[in-house]
């Protein structure tokens, strides 16, 4: 009997209609378009701008495009894992809700969180549900309203994140095809560097920490800037080097988005071509969660049945890896 390994068979997207650009970012604060672009690669984001609808709406919305592309019935689904940082609300689980919305009535389903690497994690525990051999269909979606904890008066953090979600399906493959490796990383020293400092059991919410603006996100950009650079960077060569892969026998590096100088940083270290990288950072700026999937969307049409590809992230806590996987279908 051939081994069981977890491939993505079917990918789905949304991310909201508003547009927050750079030029709009110049009335709000001190910054301009050049200054952005150059630091990060950022042309714009999008913001869930409606009243009531938080990271369930956009995570809804994506697995539904999912299953209306790949034609499947939301109830064939074993198991829901919502990546997320923001998740609608403490302790009910964002990811439960999501399923019944979805119409995942067989499904048991989970909320996981590391961060901006939350999605490459979730596929690590997608590939190990589905090769066990227990489940056969686990739908794992990214998704962040980033826009609700973002301070836009702060121009460390409000020029960064954007909101939205991605989905992928994943199924038992016996070609050989899907997640081949993977390097998970984490290291606590960033507790301090990347975080929102209210709102947990250490601090809870109280009038002065809203006065104090600690339930916004809070980035020492250098530091962090640092560790990702060399930490992405290391996983993704050594992930090549365990396999025995060359810069030939990569496809597509797809990268998580916070940074284009940390994306270009690592694609330099893999030794990969500026064409093998794929970058949407452009258009939606850090969507934490979302990154790896909308990558996956937006580009679906020119991934091929068999190609090598190298997935890679980093994220507060710090959090961060490296995963190979062969693409598993031609659209």
């Amino acid at each position: 009997m051939n081994k069981i390994t977890a491939a993505i068979t079917a990918v789905g997207a949304y991310v909201p209609d508003y547009v927050l650009s750079n030029q709009v970012l110049e009335t709000l604060v001190e910054t301009n378009d050049e200054w952005i672009t150059t630091r990060t690669g950022i042309k714009e984001r999008r913001l869930l701008k409606e009243e009531g609808k938080g990271t369930s709406f956009m995570a809804i919305k994506a697995a539904q495009n999912l299953f209306e592309k790949a034609n499947l019935d939301p109830k064939e689904i074993d198991l829901v894992i919502m990546s997320t940082a923001t998740p609608d609300m403490p302790v009910a689980s964002t990811g439960v809700f999501v399923a019944t919305e979805i119409g995942a009535t067989n499904a048991f389903a989970f909320d996981l969180q590391a961060a901006c690497s939350s999605f490459l994690y979730g596929m690590s525990v997608a590939s190990a549900y589905i090769a066990s051999g227990k489940y056969k269909k686990v739908l794992l979606i990214g998704s962040d309203k980033m826009s609700s904890i973002i301070d836009y008066t702060d121009r460390a953090t409000c020029i960064i994140f954007g909101d939205g979600a991605g989905a992928v399906l994943f199924e038992p493959n016996t070609e050989g095809l899907g997640l081949q490796d993977e390097i998970l990383k984490s290291d606590g020293i960033g507790r301090e560097f990347l975080k929102i400092e209210a709102g947990g059991s250490i601090l809870p919410p109280s009038e002065e920490t809203v006065k104090n603006k600690q339930h916004f996100v809070f980035q020492d950009g250098k530091t962090v800037f640092k560790y990702a650079v060399s930490g992405m960077a290391d996983v993704s060569e050594k992930i090549m080097e365990r396999n025995n892969l060359s810069h030939d026998d990569i496809n597509w590096l797809v990268a998580h988005q916070a940074n284009r100088r940390i994306i270009d940083a690592t694609a330099n270290r893999m030794g990969l071509d500026e064409s093998k990288v794929l970058i949407n950072i452009q258009k939606y700026g850090n969507t934490t969660s979302a990154t790896l999937p909308l990558l996956l969307s937006d580009f679906e049409n020119q991934l091929k049945k068999g190609d090598n590809i190298i997935f890679a992230a980093f994220g507060g806590g710090f959090t961060w890896g490296a995963i190979y996987l062969k693409w598993a279908y031609t659209k």
